[in-house]
């Protein structure tokens, strides 16, 4: 039986996908996990893998098209079998304007400006119209009686010689829907501490030879963070919970999540099962996902699930800042520099490496006191990480 290949929905509110490349070629053998094709999405260009044993066949789609979520682009079959024809090439995105339906007559006409009131329009399209400067009554829509999708407007601004620039970039509008969405609707709070970093200096200096050795990467602040806070965390389970409509979620595991910086903004992979993972591991996990970030080629399974999410600015000179939780989860913890400061060394004043922490708190999840707890524990592990560590 055919199995066929659908654009998937990696993100929320995601109506549309570009294709970039395919990894087979058509009439390959592709083994069921194996990569077939590369999309892109608002957050990265990530790897899809194929859905089952067979051979790929019937390909729909060429690199370059934004195809619509659960969209047929091709059909992994047996050897031997036939290709359904159920369904007519795709053809969206940059090489058409716009796409008809299959239910609307094949001369549906471009809107005029005088009906323009009666344009159905989706809120994802009118908001990319607005951004690039396009008259929604020149569009035609490709959705069900007309209505106009993202990538009919997408497909407008791409084949207009002429046409300015995006404002931004998908990931950066991305960004911006998401902080906003958290900012408005998530109740924050912060509570912040200083903590005395001398003895995280002093362990990293203690394991960075042996991890370097070992595993041929560079251990950072980040990843003792990771693994000091995955282990606090297990203590505090409230802190590392969801938040699932009405509902608090809480979760077993610690799934970390490290905010890093790309070209366009800001992602934020994921390590699983943190807690468990010893040092040397987290610095491979860590340094993996910062390249792949990096070059574009996180996995969606590199950006899944999430629990609570580190934001370290010390590496850019940052004393201290706060950050926006990244929903569903509960909290984020930022992350300030280490610098020599004055404060109280036994009574009278000393020099000492200093970082501040900034915890944000969902106030429907979490409670001043317990974050104010959770900041502790953190600031305990941080001033005495081989109790945690070994």
């Amino acid at each position: 039986m055919a199995i066929s290949v659908v654009m998937p929905a990696l993100e929320m509110a995601q109506e549309t996908g570009k294709l970039i490349s395919w990894l087979k070629k058509e009439g390959e053998s592709v083994a069921k996990g194996e990569p077939l094709l590369e999309i892109e999405t608002d957050k990265a260009v990530m790897e899809i893998e194929s859905p089952a044993d067979g051979v790929l066949a019937g390909i729909k789609v060429q690199a370059g098209i934004v195809v619509p979520v659960g969209q047929t682009i091709a059909w992994i079959v047996r050897p031997g079998e036939a290709v359904p024809t159920d369904q007519a090439p795709v053809e969206t995105g940059r090489k058409s304007t716009s796409t008809v339906s299959s239910q609307a007559p094949a001369t549906t006409a471009a809107p005029t400006l005088s009906s323009a009131r009666e344009i159905k329009v989706s809120p994802k399209a009118r908001r990319l119209a607005a951004e690039r400067g396009v008259d929604l009554a020149r569009v035609s829509g490709s959705g069900p009686g007309g209505e106009i999708l993202a990538l009919d407007i997408i497909g407008t601004v791409e084949l207009q010689p002429n046409s300015a620039p995006a404002h931004s970039s998908s990931i950066s509008r991305l960004m911006a829907e998401r902080t906003t969405q958290s900012w408005t609707t998530v109740p924050h709070f912060f509570v912040v501490r200083d903590v005395d970093a001398g003895a995280l200096t002093e362990a990293r200096e203690r394991f960075a030879p042996a991890i370097e050795q070992a595993k041929g990467v560079k251990l950072t602040y980040t990843d003792l963070l990771v693994a000091l806070i995955s282990r606090v965390l297990m203590k505090h389970p409230q802190m590392h919970a969801s938040w699932a409509g009405e509902t608090i979620r809480i979760n077993q595991e610690v799934n970390m999540g490290i905010a890093m910086a790309v070209d366009d903004g800001v992602v934020a992979p994921v390590i699983p099962h943190a807690h468990k993972a010893d040092l040397g591991e987290i610095a491979m996990q860590r340094h993996d996902l910062t390249e792949r970030a990096r070059t574009g080629k996180l996995r969606p399974t590199d950006i899944a699930d999430g629990t609570f999410t580190i934001s370290n600015l010390g590496m850019y000179g940052v004393d201290a800042f706060t950050a926006i939780i990244v929903p569903p989860q509960a909290a984020i913890l930022a992350v300030g520099g280490i610098a020599d400061r004055v404060v109280p060394v036994g009574g009278r004043p000393g020099i000492r490496p200093m970082m501040t922490f900034t915890l944000s708190s969902d106030h429907r999840v979490i409670d001043g006191a317990r974050a104010a707890e959770f900041l502790r524990d953190v600031a305990n592990a941080v001033s005495n990480p081989q109790q945690l560590l070994g």
